[in-house]
């Protein structure tokens, strides 16, 4: 057996029972427990850095809860996107104001883990994968 489902057999259980998006690991978050602390993050931005330009760094469950939060995702569509590619090590994902989308205008998806500067450096692009899901029996 790989991961959690080896060597925490009730965790993996837990886990298949709620779902990626819901489990709780032992003293870490849920995606949900994510998502309310970035909805904080976004209001603060809103609020003092309104029409400025701002860099966040973060792993892959943040950059994916950012697009939730910002694509205004339901839990099938960004489970979707974290499964159909990682957020590659130092990829950019990228969004620019519309001011045609919505009353006042939305944040619209620009860029994706892009890595083209990596790649025109001839610098390695490099990921960690998930380990493979265990064989359920």
């Amino acid at each position: 057996m790989h991961g959690i489902a080896g060597k925490y057999p009730e965790l993996h259980e837990q886990r298949q029972h709620v779902g990626k998006f819901y489990f709780r690991p032992p003293g870490g978050e849920s995606w949900c427990d994510v998502i309310l602390r970035l909805r904080s993050v976004l209001d603060t931005i809103t609020r003092e850095y309104r029409g400025e330009r701002v860099l966040i760094v973060g792993h892959q469950v943040i950059v994916n809860c950012f697009r939730y939060l910002l694509e205004r995702c339901d839990e099938q569509a960004i489970l979707a996107i974290d499964k159909a590619a990682d957020v590659p090590d130092c990829g950019i994902t990228s969004y620019a104001f519309n001011p045609a989308l919505g009353r006042h205008g939305k944040l619209q998806l620009d860029l994706c883990n892009f890595v083209a500067p990596l790649e025109a450096a001839c610098t390695p692009v490099t990921a960690q994968p998930d380990r493979p899901a265990a064989p359920k029996s």
